[in-house]
């Protein structure tokens, strides 16, 4: 019996090429497709489908949110997190919230179904890149990594600043994380705390400096 994935992606065009790529495999199966949270959370308890392939940024409320949701209700249901966003970002914190395992959008057809399957089996897949850091951090030699404070960023204040170095406007950040515009000023200035910045300007340019650095890292 296939095993069924549900793909959320907020691009129709890559639901279609998932959906296609998985379709063809004689032990997968695509079982339902959503763009947003809510829609997916209503599929999960419609189609209970036995892996989910979840990618960071969808419309309303963002994977990370999501898979924190779904945790709350189904601890032990399989998530795969597929995101354009680069690794080294995102990989630790998407399987802090929860995941089971992380690929770039980069990665080759085969890759993204290897990981399917070794999630399926109950393991974790990440990049070895992202594995050998995290075993760094694990026997305690992370110290010689280059620490950058982002990390210490909870994922709405990181969000937040992924937002500000996109060039949205604290009303669009707002209407965009379904905040209120009080509560974005709330963490841009925890963000400026503990980014050791003057003022709003500063944030801004640290922001969009961190931009330019993590589409530089994923060329």
């Amino acid at each position: 019996m296939k095993r069924k994935v549900l793909v959320v992606d907020d691009h129709p065009i890559v639901r279609e090429g998932l959906a296609q790529m998985i379709n063809r495999e004689p032990d997968l199966a695509v079982c339902g497709e959503a763009a947003d949270a809510q829609t997916t959370l209503q599929l999960i308890a419609d189609l209970r489908p036995d892996i989910l392939i979840v990618d960071i940024s969808l419309n309303g409320p963002d994977g990370l949110d999501l898979l924190k949701e779904i945790r709350t209700k189904d601890p032990s249901l399989p998530v795969l997190i597929l995101s354009m966003h680069d690794e080294s970002i995102y990989a630790e914190r998407a399987l802090r919230a929860g995941a089971n395992g992380y690929i770039m959008k980069q990665e080759a057809t085969d890759n993204v179904l290897g990981a399917l399957r070794r999630i399926l089996n109950r393991e974790i897949y990440v990049s070895t890149r992202i594995a050998n850091r995290m075993l760094r951090h694990l026997v305690g030699s992370a110290s010689t990594d280059k620490h950058s404070p982002v990390e210490d960023l909870s994922d709405r204040e990181f969000e937040v600043l992924r937002l500000i170095g996109a060039g949205h406007g604290t009303r669009q950040i707002a209407d965009e994380l379904r905040l209120s515009v009080k509560t974005v000023e709330t963490y841009q200035a925890h963000l400026k705390e503990k980014l050791v910045l003057r003022n709003a300007r500063e944030l801004v340019q640290y922001a969009t400096r961190f931009a330019m650095n993590a589409k530089a890292t994923q060329a």
